[in-house]
């Protein structure tokens, strides 16, 4: 039959390619062997023997596809003329055989666009997609997408086979690449892990995917309309069409918390792309572990714009002159620092140009001047010649003990943490920095107790961006210095055993070499930026957390996503306007929504939608392509009791019908414990995905906070307590709006089947 026909014809190929692929990586490894035991004359052998080694090392990286298809789509161009039209396979990288001919195209090169982009209505040229499915190393499926010709021609064979799975597409005629390709991966097992898109992106998303690089790109787009992917493959895209510019500058992926960036990281690996630093915002700010949580109406002002005058005016009152005289023995004599002198020094130290350490110095250097002068014309210059000079005395001044402490209260040299430390813990600190700023009120919320050391401080997420905001201001507290790194360093996780013995050799004078070429150490307040950051989930992020991203950006090239109708935080910001106001712009903001959910079915996103609705906001949910076949179980149960027996049940019956797939278990936070407990003991293998030893979002069963649930997928899910969910925030128990939000991020997590249990009132949404 024509359709193993077809699976041959492309498994032919499969196998050609595959061969052309173990040849390019053969001349890699062979390029990096040679390099690495070749002769060494001089400096400029050194220098290309490097790029050499790294062009090598850096081209294996990129054909390590792992047991990922080589490539998964071919599209064939209309005859031009009296010839066959060219056709091209479409795969993860570029494959060329030993004689240069052309293989497989990158997923991300132009002549791969109409492979997402082509519809009916604009087939771009094409008179043939087809989806090619692989399973390691075979071909098992092959769909083909025939496009009329100029004269309207349709040529489909009689026997083309449409297989799809037992779930089905929507009416309402989406134009939609490869359905049948699209379906059978939505509706593949989740493995814990978010997976790439490349051989099922739409028309829409790769043109969010290919937008050009300068600028803010924003993407609004609902649950399911895969807005992370598109993001992350953005970010692949650019990185092959700007690679000399891109590699050089960086690319940063920003994700709302250390689970969600767990569930992406093999994305960009899976494309190609590896040389990308993924962080939350926290993250970004080092030496500032996150050990506490801040009540919610604290952290809601901490991530006020207010914030910003009040860590300034927090530095100035840090500059301050001297109350009282103060007293610096030096030699024979004892000078006397008096408070007046330091007011007009001080004042002059306000005005000048830099940050706060920075003119510390010029504050000690003035004021010891002024001593060294005094004692200079009181007991030396009358003394002849070769007497210590008014420079040298001064130095002598600022290396007292009593002129350094001195100095100190005037002017003291500070760390962000130092700031926020001092600040929180002494009243009479935030009273001065908050005046005109915040209410009474307002700064007695800021109050803590102080630590005894800065290693013991229950820094708070929202800490993170207001130490980063005063690191700006304070600038480094010290020069940058050598790092020492040993030259074993140069070689972790490389197994030298695997090379000859020639190559080890190589490789160990080539670590002694580069640990003798030490770099310079960064100061915690000199901000690593990016060429391009990709932030998700943004709309969780307040002011001061956008600030922080801002101060990272070298290049004014971003790409925002989310979705306000998702945004959860305490201090989250209201609008994508106050997102552009907080990233201040050097250019045009280009604004795609997507609007078509292809994970999320049609069942989940309408039983969603009252509560999206609820909330107030004014988004339409996006439109579903999909049935999932069952409908969503909402259930109200009398009491904790009939919970903890019908939990059970009905986890143990979504395990066995998305078996091998995953369920999660979405809860109020405080009970994701409790809940863990009670699962267990009836023996199903819950684990939070949080806890470090346990075996993360991998497992076939997780109990999730429905706090931290943006982003992720899963086979089924059972929302627990939706009234506690939708009252987040109240303290009367009242549904909110950011908890109806809460709940309706919990409600769009699965990609099959939802259930919804309840213990006495639900929300009214939910009825």
């Amino acid at each position: 039959m024509a359709h193993q026909r077809e699976i041959s014809e492309e498994q032919a190929f499969l196998d050609r390619a595959l061969v052309a692929l173990d040849h390019m990586r053969a001349e890699a490894r062979a390029l990096r062997d040679s390099v690495a035991v070749a002769s060494m004359r001089g400096a400029g052998d050194l220098v290309e023997r490097d790029v050499v080694m790294g062009t090598a090392l850096q081209r294996l990286d990129q054909l390590a596809i792992g047991d990922q298809p080589l490539f998964f789509g071919r599209i064939d161009y209309a005859p031009d003329g009296d010839g066959p039209g060219d056709a091209f396979h479409v795969g993860r990288l570029a494959v060329s055989d030993e004689n240069l001919n052309p293989l497989v195209v990158d997923w991300r090169a132009p002549v791969a666009e109409p492979f997402y982009r082509a519809t009916g209505v604009e087939p771009l040229r094409l008179a043939r997609r087809r989806h090619v499915a692989i399973r390691a190393r075979e071909v098992i499926g092959v769909e083909d997408e025939f496009f009329a010709g100029s004269d309207g021609d349709l040529a489909l064979p009689d026997d083309e086979l449409r297989a799809v799975t037992d779930e089905g597409l929507v009416d309402g005629g989406f134009a939609l690449g490869g359905p049948a390709a699209l379906l059978a991966a939505l509706g593949r097992a989740r493995t814990g892990r978010m997976g790439d898109i490349v051989a099922t992106i739409q028309g829409e998303q790769d043109r969010v995917i290919r937008t050009p690089l300068p600028g803010i790109l924003l993407v609004q787009g609902g649950p399911g309309t895969g807005k992370t992917a598109v993001a992350l493959h953005r970010a692949a895209y650019l990185l092959y069409t700007h690679r000399a510019t891109l590699e050089r500058q960086g690319v940063l992926v920003v994700g709302p918390n250390p689970l969600f960036l767990n569930y992406i990281e093999n994305v960009l690996p899976s494309l190609g792309e590896s040389g990308v630093t993924l962080s939350t915002i926290a993250g970004l700010v080092p030496n500032v572990p996150v050990r506490g949580r801040d009540a919610e109406a604290v952290a809601r002002l901490k991530g006020d714009p207010r914030m910003v005058t009040v860590i300034a005016q927090a530095v100035r009152t840090r500059e301050r002159p001297l109350r009282r005289d103060v007293e610096i023995p030096l030699g024979r004599a004892v000078l006397v620092l008096r408070a007046a002198d330091t007011v007009d020094v001080v004042e002059r130290a306000r005005r000048r140009p830099g940050n706060h350490n920075q003119r510390r110095s010029a504050v000690g250097r003035e004021i010891a001047q002024r001593l060294a002068q005094r004692y200079y014309e009181r007991f030396v210059r009358d003394e002849g010649e070769g007497v210590t000079g008014v420079v040298e005395l001064a130095d002598q001044i600022r290396a007292t003990p009593a002129f350094k402490e001195a100095l100190q209260r005037m002017w003291p040299r500070l760390s962000g943490q130092d700031l926020l430390h001092d600040l929180f813990g002494a009243p009479a600190l935030i009273r001065a920095a908050g005046r005109g700023v915040l209410g009474d009120e307002e700064c007695e919320m800021l109050v803590r107790p102080r630590s005894s050391s800065l290693d013991e401080i229950p820094w708070t997420i929202a800490d993170t961006a207001l130490v980063d905001e005063a690191r700006v201001l304070l600038g480094p507290r010290r020069r940058p210095r050598p790092a020492t790194k040993s030259p074993e360093a140069f070689l972790e996780g490389v197994d030298l055993d695997s090379y000859s013995g020639d190559v080890r050799a190589a490789a160990l004078r080539e670590a002694a070499r580069l640990a003798a070429a030490v770099p310079e150490e960064r100061d915690e307040a000199e901000f690593v930026t990016y060429g391009h950051i990709v932030v998700d989930e943004a709309q969780d992020l307040s002011v001061m957390q956008l600030r922080v991203l801002r101060r990272r950006d070298l290049a004014g090239s971003m790409t925002i996503v989310g979705d306000m109708g998702q945004s959860t935080a305490t201090a989250a910001v209201s609008s994508w306007d106050t997102v552009l106001d907080a990233l201040e712009p050097r250019r045009p903001v280009t604004r795609v929504d997507l609007t078509v959910s292809y994970r999320t079915p049609e069942e989940v996103l309408d039983a969603a939608a009252p509560t999206l609705a609820a909330s107030g906001s004014d988004l339409e949910p996006p439109r579903p392509v999909r049935r999932a076949g069952t409908s969503p179980e909402i259930r109200r149960l009398a009491d904790e009791v009939a919970l903890a027996t019908e939990l059970s049940a009905v986890v143990g019956r979504e395990l066995a019908a998305v078996a091998p797939g995953r369920v999660a278990v979405i809860a109020p936070e405080g009970r994701v414990p409790e809940i863990c407990r009670r699962l267990v003991a009836a023996g199903l293998a819950a684990v939070d995905p949080t806890v470090e030893e346990s075996a993360g979002l991998a497992a076939d069963l997780v109990v999730v906070a429905a706090e931290g649930a943006h982003g992720l997928e899963f086979d089924a899910v059972v929302v627990v307590d939706p009234a506690a969910i939708a009252a987040r925030g109240s303290a009367s128990g009242e549904a909110t709006p950011r908890g109806l939000r809460t709940l309706y991020v919990a409600m769009t997590r699965p990609t099959r089947r939802l259930t919804v249990l309840g213990v006495g009132a639900l929300p009214d949404s939910l009825l």
